[in-house]
């Protein structure tokens, strides 16, 4: 199957408003999806997961079946299942039964950013450790332990600014969280 962008004519739940009315040009969307996964694309993210990933985030559910996503992406089941494979495996969506069926559908996170970046305090807390230990190997005084050492006390920095990057932003967010409810949307 092709993997062009979907040019359906039909128009789904996500493109319709409560009132029943259709909201949304369904060729925007398409564009949209295929110009946000390039995008992710170019910031190394598998092409085919960054198509899925794009069009689940631009569904309203933020849920879609794998029949939903080759037909909205206009590509085969295998295609979607390689790149839900790799999307789980990175925590980016979750994979949920469909109540009363067989059929698997997908959830991206609503939080999906914030749980990538805090993910990625593991990762930098592990490089650290690796990174003191080739300080400690190849000496602090020679021209490598110190490459190597200004490499782990930017990574020290960044995990600093990060924790207190992540802070701010539950903290922020919470805050337009009550604002929107308040505000009754």
């Amino acid at each position: 199957m092709s993997e062009q962008p979907a040019q359906s004519a039909h128009r789904t739940d996500d493109a319709r408003q409560d009132s029943g009315e259709s909201t949304r040009d369904d060729g925007a969307v398409s564009q949209f999806v295929e110009r946000f996964a390039s995008q992710l694309v170019d910031a190394g993210m598998q092409r085919m997961s960054a198509r899925v990933f794009a069009c689940l985030l631009a569904s309203d559910s933020g849920v879609l079946t794998s029949a939903e996503l080759g037909e909205r992406l206009q590509v085969s089941p295998a295609a979607v299942s390689g790149a839900i494979r790799y999307l789980s495996q990175v925590d980016m969506v979750s994979r949920e039964r469909e109540p009363g069926s067989r059929r698997d559908r997908y959830r991206v996170h609503s939080d999906q950013w914030y749980e990538a970046l805090a993910r990625r305090d593991n990762v930098l807390t592990r490089w650290e450790g690796t990174l003191r230990e080739g300080v400690d190997s190849l000496g602090e005084d020679s021209p490598a332990g110190r490459r190597i050492a200004e490499t782990l006390i930017f990574f020290e920095f960044l995990q600093t600014e990060l924790t207190g990057l992540l802070q701010r932003w539950r903290e922020h967010r919470d805050q337009l969280r009550a604002d929107l409810e308040s505000a009754g949307r």
